[in-house]
């Protein structure tokens, strides 16, 4: 689901600690929402890398409405984005889309099959979709920017009431996701066989682990890179 990676462990390449820096700045995250963000670029950025990662790159059958963009029903203007862009450029170097159990998302719509016990809903129970890092990044600097999203998914969660997230992947991606160190568990048995083959999981949030990860990857300060209001940072 990180769109870079293609084979392998996430656990296997070597980073140094830290946030992604190059010529175009130090990274940042940003929650951002297309009805109120103050600048679109790494929105409409993170569609092109959408549309470039998993329809061009890995073949997933969706639609793009102008051959540039990959947008679904999903994405609307009170659709909630985590975007890590260059604080200079504005470039986009991965994101991922969060959607609420209580509405219209992917599991609840399109694969409850994949859920042995229900498809989990409720207000502290979020869908994580359209995971990504930009085509754009080396391997050592897009396995800074997953991590700055993963922690960044814990901070988000634990600053707003959120105690797990639900998230569809192909079987090939499991052992990369684990890896991450994240406190998960199937919610079914996968379906299909193969490289088709898809699997639905659910990821604990708690402070343990977000310290856990804190720790393991050297970030000493929080994902989130200013207060708005969206944000509440978490220690």
């Amino acid at each position: 689901m990180f769109g870079t990676a293609t084979a392998g462990s996430s656990s296997t390449i070597a980073a140094v600690a830290g946030r992604y820096v190059d010529g175009g700045g130090v990274s940042v995250l940003e929650r951002l929402r297309p009805a109120t963000a103050r600048r679109p670029e790494p929105l409409a950025q993170m569609l092109r890398d959408r549309k470039t990662v998993f329809i061009d790159q890995l073949g997933w059958d969706l639609r793009s409405p102008d051959g540039l963009r990959e947008i679904d029903a999903y994405d609307g203007d009170d659709t909630l984005y985590l975007v890590a862009h260059q604080e200079q450029t504005m470039r986009h170097l991965g994101s991922v889309r969060l959607l609420p159990s209580t509405g219209p998302h992917l599991i609840g719509d399109l694969y409850p099959h994949l859920c042995a016990g229900g498809v989990p809903r409720g207000d502290d129970v979020w869908e994580i979709t359209r995971l990504l890092t930009s085509p754009g990044l080396g391997r050592a600097q897009a396995l800074q920017v997953r991590r700055q999203l993963s922690l960044g998914l814990f901070e988000h969660a634990l600053s707003h009431g959120i105690s797990r997230y639900t998230m569809m992947t192909h079987m090939a991606w499991l052992p990369s996701l684990l890896s991450i160190g994240w406190d998960a568990e199937p919610l079914g048995f996968p379906s299909g066989s193969g490289a088709d083959a898809v699997g639905a999981l659910q990821i604990f949030v708690n402070h343990e682990t977000l310290h856990r990860l804190r720790d393991a990857w050297d970030f000493d300060s929080p994902a989130f890179s200013e207060i708005g209001p969206e944000q509440t940072m978490v220690f």
